[in-house]
């Protein structure tokens, strides 16, 4: 894909009080869960050929979508819009067993690319229904990720969107109830929503592992480090990617004077560095490192040529794919033993 034109040339470099610079956080960008779903889109693509299926944005972010199109991925809103026998696969915010079975109904060969975490968080759901325990999932209604822990046990959940919502819950019995959450939600607000909850329902039990996924949490960190210093932040991250929004928001809250979110650099605009000395930078989960080396080019011919990293945490998690293509991928290798010919996708 032709690059994204970046801000060259269309913002000024204006003086201003102290040295310019970036403080540019970590960690950011890609977590193990996107990295292995869009790997899983490319892989199918190779091993299969075009076209293969995505249910879904495989993950939020546009510029991902659009390359992985080029290369032969059509993604769909509804199962039923596959042709029968096709290949189809789920996104990383999981899926509900409804859309499992109808997938299997059509004949359709699925891969499961759901994030380990996110798959976490749907066997708690199902756990706890079992125990009959009503479930208050906290995460955004409508998301397509609380959409599928629902899914899993939906005569005992209830979606609480915010702290605000928990004076209107009802439940039918105050000591069996625990609470889960989407895993790319803003830890305060989520933690927030959790003591309100408790108030409500003293005997209130907890997942047993934090909801929240290690990646979303790192990004907040370290974002919140940088806000302190930074007078304007940049989040690269698309709109429906929940974690990049919640960057904006947790560094407006720890002390930036201003915020914003674009997909890419082009997107920023002059007013927002005029007078501005530190501007900080991250990215959300879905969002790949090349997009954000374009943001750091045009701010460098913006005069912020100094960069400097605020490191928080060290991540080195890593999933394995999923296990329909491995088995594919696998049998693929000992045709190739055996001198047998495999399909392979056209070029892009």
């Amino acid at each position: 894909m032709p690059r994204v034109p970046g801000l060259r040339g269309r913002l000024k470099d204006i003086p201003v009080l102290g040295q310019k610079r970036v403080l540019l956080a970590a960690p950011r960008g890609y977590c193990a869960g996107v990295d292995r779903a869009v790997i899983a889109v490319e892989k199918a693509l190779e091993h299969y050929g075009a076209p293969v299926y995505v249910r879904k944005q495989i993950v939020h972010n546009i510029h991902v979508v659009t390359e992985l199109e080029a290369k032969g991925a059509i993604f769909v809103d509804e199962v039923d819009e596959v042709p029968e026998g096709a290949h189809i696969v789920f996104s990383a915010h999981g899926v509900s067993p409804a859309v499992v079975n109808e997938a299997a109904d059509r004949g359709l060969h699925a891969i499961d690319a759901t994030c380990p975490l996110v798959t976490k968080v749907h066997r708690e759901a199902v756990r706890f229904a079992r125990d009959d325990f009503e479930i208050l999932l906290i995460g955004h209604e409508g998301h397509e990720e609380v959409e599928g822990t629902a899914g899993e046990a939906p005569d005992h959940v209830t979606i609480v969107n915010s702290p605000d919502d928990v004076p209107n819950i009802d439940v039918r019995d105050p000591d069996k109830v625990v609470w889960l959450s989407q895993t790319t939600l803003s830890v305060d607000e989520t933690m927030e929503t959790v003591r309100r909850l408790r108030e409500r329902f003293p005997n209130l039990a907890d997942p047993p592992s934090d909801d929240i996924c290690y990646a979303t949490q790192n990004r907040q960190v370290a974002i919140k480090k940088v806000a302190q210093d930074a007078e304007l932040v940049i989040v690269v991250g698309s709109a429906n990617s929940s974690n990049s929004v919640r960057l904006v928001e947790v560094a407006l809250e720890y002390g930036a004077k201003a915020a914003y979110r674009v997909d890419y650099a082009s997107e920023v605009k002059q007013e927002w560095l005029d007078g501005v000395a530190t501007v900080g930078v991250t990215s959300g989960a879905s969002v790949p490192e090349e997009l954000v080396h374009e943001l750091l080019e045009a701010l460098a011919d913006a005069g912020y040529g100094d960069v400097s990293e605020v490191k928080t945490a060290e991540e080195d998690l890593m999933f394995s794919l999923p296990k329909e293509l491995r088995r594919d991928l696998a049998g693929n290798r000992e045709e190739r033993a055996l001198g047998g010919r495999t399909r392979t996708a056209p070029s892009a």
